[in-house]
């Protein structure tokens, strides 16, 4: 059974732990919506079953699936992999699920933030998500853990947080009219400081270029330990994302985390500019509330977008040059981990990836 806690997690002494420390498990969602994943959601599936295999070599993996879905990505899935009926909207686990927070007692318990698709009404992307915002209670339900319903409008793919006291966000996601128009900046670091156990957050200006998300912060930035991050990079001056890369260094060097420490910043060089292929655009269903993603779009590709496992890495790879430079530097980052490629274009032609999919429940 899981109750409604009035109060908030900060004021019961529970904080938001890094996604290294040690997981109970991995949850994701089938996707199948034929509006953002080409070709009826098949090679999506097919994507997505690699990674759900991939991290069950190192931990539980439950996949949420629509009743009309079950048979098949029970067929489709390992047998180590939990489906479970949970019906949903669309398969962006990160942004719609529950974000676990723990003390130090080993409690566990659950966030459920407002969702409304990225934009709500007002920029009308993936309508509807009614399914999507139940998601997260629907978890806590399931595993038996109490849960705190945040005020805020938030997807989990917009934080990264070192576990002690340090949170990472943009800009351009938290602050846009379309999240928490009602809100002052000042109000939503309450929200975060309440619900997360944070201390301090470190805002950087803007995502990565193109990013349907208005700039999650997992595409562009990510905590590799405390004190040191992990950021998006090119070296051509021409790319518009090198600005966007250039400002969140800057920003990052200038401040220091809630111990005090200053970062260290790992580049990791992006992939080459990828595009949507006409063969991948006119693969998906075209409706009066889909994303429209024409031929010849921007990807927003990025090698930051990685999930940490129990002893695991999981890092998109896209057939590119910078591919295997970023394995190594994943590789020297996380020494004690073994870093797995999965190759997931299908995966970021629907908006994301393998981050954007996966959500971490911490061992409790």
């Amino acid at each position: 059974m899981s109750s409604l806690i009035q109060s908030t997690p900060r004021a019961d002494g529970f904080r938001m732990p890094a996604e290294w420390e040690t997981h109970a498990g991995c949850w994701m969602l089938w996707p199948q919506r034929p509006d953002t994943w080409r070709n009826g959601g098949k090679p999506a599936q097919r994507a997505f079953a690699k990674a759900a295999a991939q991290i069950s070599r190192f931990e539980p993996v439950t996949m949420g699936v629509n009743p009309d879905q079950f048979e098949n990505a029970r067929a489709m899935l390992p047998a180590a992999v939990r489906v479970l009926e949970l019906s949903n909207n669309d398969a962006w686990m990160r942004d719609c699920g529950a974000t676990f927070v723990v003390d130090d007692r080993g409690g566990l318990r659950g966030v459920d933030w407002r969702f409304n698709a990225w934009g709500g009404l007002q920029k009308m992307m993936y309508f509807p998500w009614d399914k999507d915002d139940l998601v997260a209670a629907k978890m806590l339900e399931i595993e038996s853990l109490d849960r705190y319903k945040a005020p805020l409008v938030m997807e989990g793919g917009s934080i990264h947080v070192d576990g002690q006291g340090t949170l990472i966000t943009t800009e351009q996601c938290l602050l846009h009219p379309n999240r928490n128009p009602d809100l002052s900046r000042g109000e939503i670091e309450q929200y975060l400081a309440d619900y997360l156990g944070i201390n301090k957050i470190i805002w950087l200006p803007r995502g990565v270029y193109e990013d349907e998300t208005d700039g999650h912060v997992d595409n562009l930035c990510c905590f590799v330990r405390p004190g040191v991050l992990a950021l998006t990079w090119t070296d051509d001056r021409s790319d518009p994302q090198y600005e966007r890369s250039a400002e969140a260094y800057d920003a990052l060097k200038a401040t220091r985390d809630a111990r005090g420490r200053p970062f260290e910043v790992r580049r990791i060089h992006q992939p080459d500019p990828m595009t949507m292929t006409q063969e991948e655009a006119t693969g998906l269903d075209i409706t009066d509330t889909a994303f429209r993603r024409p031929a010849g779009e921007r990807l927003a590709g990025s090698y930051i977008n990685f999930y940490i496992a129990n002893g695991g890495i999981i890092l998109p790879q896209f057939k590119d040059r910078h591919d295997e430079a970023a394995r190594q530097k994943l590789a020297e980052l996380f020494p004690a981990h073994k870093v797995v490629c999965l190759y997931s274009r299908e995966i970021l032609l629907g908006g994301g990836n393998i981050h954007c999919i996966t959500q971490q429940q911490p061992a409790g």
